[in-house]
């Protein structure tokens, strides 16, 4: 059957063509494996417990959860009328039009190009203090960085297959360690004060800042939109790009709830507020060597690394596929629309990506950025409000499209839950936008240059659609 559809095309279709036979299961891997569960649970968890609302933080993952879940019901509703696999931005065109349809690529591209350098930094840290940590020689981070970065682009060039094999690998690995964890404290009842119940009451979750605990639960959940870029190697679209949204969405939401909820049950409410906030970032370990034993902490560091290497990997395969569309729609240059012969890979895609995380990182190092305080926690400020926002614009493209086209006229599916969604989401985007001086250490100066970034990449996207009036054209003349 695929050798009939390739002898039909003509070689320049079937050279711009991905392929492949991904599940359901294969798919849920990979946006999982972005998420960066263990990754969140180290470093974002015990965050949102110190600067957030304390005990009552893993309430902010439901809360987070629903507001997606609802924003997901209208997203794969018009997934399934959608063509092609450009993401957020496609369905942007389809319901606002081709200007701000290339407005949300480029916010895109930028947004994902972000976090993606966000984590080079981390990784590049977390392998140094892995080393120091056995006795080895310190070496910057960046070294560790760029090297990672080869493997990356290897794997990134190859068929998406070979990518959803290593990260489903990985992925049980991390999931894995914080499930002995998890089952330990809970066989244990918990710390000395049982198990925690200062998420149920709503009067704790609104104590302390409840706005920057709903911001740093929301980052854990970058990344899962990202079943609709693999639609072109999915095995059945219509069926397998819905269902892999909301198991993704309700694994990753149950996950982090529980095992939040079980960290702060070890320590008790006050000791878990304490131990947040003078060793975050060693407070699963602590945790774990208390509750499983010292191997267990060795391990948790070790799976970190991991962690972090599969969420590179991921976000690497989005932003190709994202760059793979847009060569395709004349927005990008043609050449990035092209996909390998013998792995059908967005091959000239993935060199640009690689290309681009080479800049990111290698200008970091000449700037002297901190890797942690600073590469990590800038980029992953202008992801957070990137990313948003274009939820939120989604969310609005997808009312506007069913109200015009009369595709789906299911109230719950194009209207309400949609609505519902764009109202979390924009009171969201609001917390966000208002917070992101905190995110990136204090700096209203800082925090000001990232919004003028992120209106400037919108900007430019609606610019090439003024220029380029061919471009990505063929994303709203269907709808016409």
């Amino acid at each position: 059957m695929t050798t009939k559809a390739s002898s039909a095309a003509p070689p320049a279709t079937a050279a711009r063509t991905l392929t492949g036979r991904l599940g359901t299961t294969a798919i849920v891997f990979m946006v999982i494996a972005a998420a960066a569960p263990l990754t969140v649970i180290v470093g974002t968890v015990p965050l949102g417990i110190s600067a957030g609302n304390g005990a009552a933080y893993p309430a902010s993952y439901v809360i987070c959860t629903v507001v997606l879940l609802l924003f997901a019901v209208g997203f794969t509703a018009m997934a399934r009328h959608i063509p092609g696999a450009g993401a957020f931005y496609t369905y942007v065109a389809h319901g606002l039009g081709r200007h701000a349809g290339l407005g949300a690529a480029f916010l895109a591209l930028l947004s994902y190009t972000a976090v993606q350098g966000a984590v080079y930094g981390y990784i590049g840290a977390a392998i140094n203090e892995l080393v120091t940590s056995h006795g080895g020689p310190s070496v910057p981070w960046y070294v560790y960085g760029l090297a990672i970065l080869v493997v990356v682009a290897t794997l990134g060039y190859r068929h998406i297959e070979l990518s959803g094999k290593v990260l489903g690998v990985l992925l049980v690995c991390e999931v894995g360690i914080v499930m002995v964890i998890n089952l330990s404290v809970l066989g244990h009842g918990g710390g000395a004060h049982g198990l925690s119940t200062t998420a149920l009451s709503p009067s704790a979750f609104f104590h302390g800042a409840p706005g920057i605990a709903l911001i740093f639960a929301l980052a854990g959940y970058i990344g899962f939109e990202a079943t609709a870029v693999f639609r072109d190697e999915a095995r059945d679209p219509a069926r397998t790009i819905p269902r892999a949204t909301y198991c993704a969405l309700l694994i990753i939401g149950a996950f982090y709830a529980v095992s939040s909820w079980l960290m702060v049950s070890a320590w008790g409410d006050t000791e878990a507020i304490k131990m947040a906030t003078d060793n975050p970032e060693g407070m699963i370990t602590e945790t774990a060597v208390r509750y499983v034993g010292s191997a267990a902490g060795d391990l948790v560091q070790t799976l970190l690394v991991t962690s972090l290497f599969a969420a590179i990997l991921s976000f690497h395969n989005v932003l190709a596929r994202y760059i793979h569309s847009l060569g395709n729609s004349g927005a990008l240059p043609s050449a990035c629309g092209r996909s390998h012969a013998r792995h059908a890979s967005p091959h000239i895609a993935s060199v640009v990506q690689t290309t681009t995380a080479v800049v990111l990182v290698v200008a970091s190092a000449l700037g002297g950025l901190d890797p942690v305080t600073q590469v990590f926690a800038w980029y992953a400020g202008v992801s957070s409000v990137g990313i948003v926002a274009l939820m939120t614009l989604t969310s609005a493209a997808v009312i506007v499209y069913f109200r015009r086209t009369r595709k789906d006229t299911r109230p719950w599916q194009t209207l309400i839950a949609p609505g519902l969604g764009l109202l979390g989401l924009a009171a969201l985007l609001v917390l966000t936008a208002l917070n992101l001086p905190l995110l990136v250490g204090g700096s209203d100066t800082l925090a000001v240059i990232i919004a003028v970034l992120l209106v400037a990449a919108f900007a430019a996207g609606a610019m090439v659609a003024v220029t380029r009036p061919h471009a990505a054209h063929h994303l709203t003349s269907a709808d016409n």
